[in-house]
């Protein structure tokens, strides 16, 4: 089930449960989780993507080796806060998604996720050729951390 409010998102998910974030790309998938508590967002890995079948399995067999309760996308708003484009397809993604999937799915707005990622990798002087393999699923993990912050604040 699709919740666009983080709070009916909240109320939908188990407790003590981990939690996954995608960073969705034209050509890749980050993927991070976070730990049984919620309070850590790690980066896991990269999926490239195939067609929407491929690309869902992948995803799933993560999320059920990893015993995942709840699903939060990243949601690539203009910067003045619009709806593009990307952030259709990001929300058929999702609807795709939830047809294969009893977990519950909400969305973060990701405006500066990547930009935040690779300043991260650049502080940690991370090589231009290690960055293009990170750069997507350390985005997931700020899109993740970010819901993860926000849950802490809700009743």
């Amino acid at each position: 089930m699709i919740f666009d409010e983080i709070e009916d998102f909240a109320a939908a998910l188990p407790p003590m449960r981990a939690l996954a974030g995608l960073d969705l790309g034209d050509r890749t998938i980050g993927v991070a989780v976070s730990d049984g508590m919620r309070s850590v967002a790690t980066p896991l890995e990269t999926i490239r993507r195939k067609k929407f079948t491929a690309d869902a399995e992948a995803l799933i067999a993560i999320l059920a080796a990893r015993d995942i309760s709840g699903i939060v996308l990243g949601l690539p708003r203009n910067m003045d806060g619009t709806e593009g484009p990307r952030c259709q397809s990001t929300r058929a993604f999702a609807r795709n998604l939830a047809r294969l999937t009893e977990l519950p799915i909400t969305f973060w707005d990701e405006r500066l996720s990547t930009v935040a990622a690779e300043r991260a990798l650049l502080e940690a002087d991370t090589t231009r050729k290690r960055r293009a393999e990170v750069i997507d699923h350390v985005a997931a993990s700020y899109i993740l951390q970010g819901l993860l912050d926000r849950l802490r604040h809700i009743g």
